[in-house]
Formats: C-alpha cells, sequence, structure tokens
C-alpha cells in the first residue's frame, strides 16, 4: 500500500510529532509524586535521555517498542521498507552507542521497554524507583 500522502504533507506530520510521549508523561508524573527529583529530556546529555539525575549519573530510556526495534513487539511496516529498515536498524545502533557511551564515564544507565509499562504500569515504575535507589547508594 503506498503513502496517499505527498511527501512533502508526510514530513510535515512527522515533525510535528513532540519528543515525549503520553507514556512518558504518565512515568514520570508517577515518579514526580513520589518525590523523585530529575530533568526530562535533557538536551546537554548525550542521547537527551528520557530522565535523568546529573548529581548520582543516571540516565533513563523509555523505548517504544516499535522506533527502538522491541523483539517481541517491533514491526517491519509494509510500505517503503527499504527506508524503515534502515532506519530501525540505526536506531538499534544508536540506543548500542547511547549505551557503551554511559558506561564508560561510569554512569548508570536504565532502558526500559514500552511494553513493561502497558503490561503492568506500577511494577515498571518500581523497577525505575528500584533503580534510581541503587544509583543513588553507590
Amino acid at each position: 500500500m503506498s503513502d496517499k500522502l505527498k511527501k512533502e504533507q508526510r514530513s510535515k506530520i512527522m515533525r510535528a510529532i513532540k519528543s515525549q510521549s503520553q507514556l512518558e508523561n504518565k512515568v514520570t508524573k508517577s515518579l514526580w509524586n513520589d518525590g523523585y527529583r530529575f530533568r526530562k529530556n535533557d538536551k546537554s546529555l548525550f542521547g537527551k535521555p528520557d530522565i535523568s539525575i546529573k548529581k548520582y549519573k543516571i540516565v533513563i530510556f523509555i523505548d517504544s517498542c516499535f522506533w527502538h526495534g522491541c523483539p517481541l513487539h517491533g514491526h517491519m511496516p509494509k510500505s517503503n521498507t527499504e527506508y524503515w529498515e534502515r532506519k530501525l536498524v540505526r536506531n538499534k545502533k544508536r540506543d548500542q552507542e547511547v549505551n557503551e557511551y554511559y558506561k564508560k564515564l561510569g554512569w548508570n544507565c536504565l532502558r526500559v521497554w514500552e511494553h513493561e509499562f502497558r503490561q503492568d504500569f506500577y511494577q515498571a515504575v518500581e523497577k525505575v524507583k528500584h533503580f534510581i535507589d541503587q544509583a543513588k547508594k553507590n
């Protein structure tokens, strides 16, 4: 199935997509209400982590199953497959580069799949809180 929009129209729509998802906002609101203080999407940090606490060298990424190629729920679009394959492979490679970057600098880096929050939101938030608490102790 081909795209019914012109290239310029599709590009305009894609540019309008914000970097923060409703899921990220829900997660950060829950953490904030529980007393955790952090920065969201800090552009000064490599990879623009969804949640960061510089004082404790903590970065947390909430990875979308589609955009980050979840092995369980990621899927390849049927149209323009060559483009999407390159795009999604590059996203995975970038995720690895970001992980290695923070590991080399001694930061605590956590990646949580979108589906973990969809399956059991409170358990996934507890996982993030536990990660932050453990990193603060080190």
